[in-house]
């Protein structure tokens, strides 16, 4: 085994994403998990505490938020500001490289809007004339 060749990081398709890599799957790789577009989202009005992230978010458990928090702050889009205070307080806000992505996020929110609930709610009417006719 040839001990100078790179390691893929856990979780990442590649060592590298120098060109010709596509800037599409290095993006997705950073923001692309189930609740990382959803926690940007949110900090885009500024700080916000743990728990109010896990409020706002909705239906994420303690520990995915935690580890998708970590995943966003490794990855240099959002900052984790502890303050020395009992209880302990953490808030979370973007870095100014997660800020830059306000435009793609609202964009993301506007074609959710605009297509996204329409191609959701067809999908589950066929979904349900599927179950209720299993023989067509």
């Amino acid at each position: 085994m040839d001990t100078n060749e790179e390691k893929t990081p856990k979780g990442a398709r590649h060592v590298n994403y120098e060109l010709p890599a596509c800037p599409v799957e290095a993006t997705l790789e950073l923001i692309g998990a189930k609740w990382k577009g959803i926690i940007l989202f949110y900090l885009l009005d500024g700080r916000v505490r743990f728990s109010e992230l896990k409020r706002l978010v909705g239906c994420v458990t303690q520990r995915m938020l935690t580890k998708q928090l970590r995943d966003l702050e490794a990855g240099g889009l959002v900052n984790r500001i502890v303050y020395a205070e009992v209880p302990p307080r953490v808030e979370y806000e973007l870095t100014e490289e997660g800020r830059s992505l306000e435009p793609i996020l609202h964009a993301l929110k506007d074609w959710g809007e605009q297509h996204a609930m329409k191609l959701i709610a067809a999908r589950h009417d066929a979904e349900s004339l599927k179950a209720e006719n299993p023989n067509t």
